[in-house]
């Protein structure tokens, strides 16, 4: 296929993040180009959008649904080839549902859904249309998190015994949303962002990379959350014990009432011989703990030969070059891009073009989240998961 795929936007229109951060994602290895949006509820805002991004204004649509109709009856290499859903997480599910029920193939920003029985019909619309599904937990698009998920699982630190993430952000440490702040005010708003705040926002995250990394499954929890700024709604800071399979225990907490900190995703991985060590606020370097022998320092560049295959994969830049947060989404979107390519070419696509997280790990995601807060909420605490 001598083409660049097409993405039509859910969302994303002028005073939105996470629209843009999708946008420059997707387009940084030329394999994919906006063509079509419905970028806002607000026709002016989606219009004036559309405009500064230099699209046809008949490509420009006043919904969803009348977006997916019109695209739909364009023929092939006209027609979108899959949706971005950059919306907030209320309209998650109704807008992908549409998009598969239209035929299209579908990325979207996480969490997956409002609740868990959206998740569920989610997956299984996604496995009876036999179209693709990728969900941006882009922190496993990170190289030298799949550097450390490929150290935690050949066997070389050993049986993992402890797991310790944290995710410690401080932006609502003040009643923000009261100010009329955008993110602020849907993200603590239980009618747009769901049963949770901070663990459904942020804790998912934490969640998706300890099971991405270790290869385990969180089988029960028990956990601790709370609203810690007078009159929010929803919880803002958490802490949560986790038993895994395989043995292993855990602990996660989050919270975006940490003042002072700005996008502290850590990990932390311990197994009968050693330990692996990720900050997201220093993301090019790999920490290898040893039982017997001093501490390596693993860096990351496209020049690194003690690097793993799925590392290398990952990286665009020599030695001393830092890789952050929009090449960590842009691998998602290039294997999806990668996978859709041959999929649209009549092939199957490779093992390894499935390296992003799909649907199966929004239902864990969200299971998570409604786990957490059966915990949360009763004095016998340690819950199982019910996915």
């Amino acid at each position: 296929m001598s083409r660049k795929l097409l993405m039509g936007m859910v969302g994303g229109g002028t005073g939105a993040f996470i629209g843009a951060v999708h946008r420059m994602a997707a387009s940084l290895d030329g394999q994919t180009v906006l063509a079509c949006g419905a970028f806002s509820r607000n026709p002016e805002n989606c219009r004036q959008t559309g405009k500064a991004l230099f699209l046809p204004p008949e490509r420009v649509y006043a919904s969803y649904a009348d977006m997916f109709a019109r695209e739909k009856i364009l023929p092939q290499g006209k027609r979108m080839d899959f949706v971005a859903i950059v919306t907030p997480n209320h309209l998650h599910f109704p807008v992908a549902k549409a998009a598969l029920e239209a035929g299209f193939h579908v990325v979207c920003d996480k969490p997956m859904t409002f609740s868990l029985s959206e998740a569920k019909r989610l997956a299984t619309l996604v496995q009876r249309s036999g179209l693709l599904f990728a969900l941006t937990h882009n922190y496993t698009g990170y190289p030298l998190v799949k550097e450390m998920r490929e150290r935690a699982q050949n066997g070389s630190i050993g049986k993992i015994r402890k797991v310790v993430v944290e995710y410690l952000q401080g932006w609502l440490s003040t009643r923000l949303e009261g100010t009329g702040q955008k993110q602020a005010s849907w993200r603590t708003d239980p009618k747009r962002s769901g049963v949770s705040g901070c663990m459904g926002d942020i804790g998912t995250h934490a969640e998706n990379i300890v099971e991405y990394v270790t290869g385990l499954r969180i089988e029960r929890l028990c956990a601790d959350l709370r609203a810690v700024v007078k009159g929010r709604r929803l919880d803002d800071d958490g802490s949560v014990l986790l038993r895994l399979t395989g043995g292993a225990q855990g602990l996660l907490y989050a919270s975006q009432v940490a003042a002072g900190e700005e996008n502290g995703l850590r990990l932390r991985i311990y197994g009968e011989r050693g330990g692996l060590e990720w900050s997201h606020t220093d993301p090019n370097t790999l920490l290898v703990k040893w039982l017997e022998h001093p501490m390596e320092v693993v860096r990351a560049g496209t020049n690194s030969p003690y690097l793993s295959k799925a590392a290398l994969k990952a990286l665009r830049l020599p030695s001393g070059h830092p890789e952050g947060f929009i090449e960590g989404f842009a691998n998602v979107y290039h294997s999806f891009a990668l996978a859709l390519r041959r999929r649209l070419e009549g092939k199957r696509p490779l093992p390894e073009q499935f390296d992003f997280p799909t649907v199966e790990d929004g239902v864990r995601g969200i299971a998570f989240v409604e786990a957490l807060l059966r915990s949360a909420c009763t004095p016998r605490k340690w819950t199982k998961m019910r996915v």
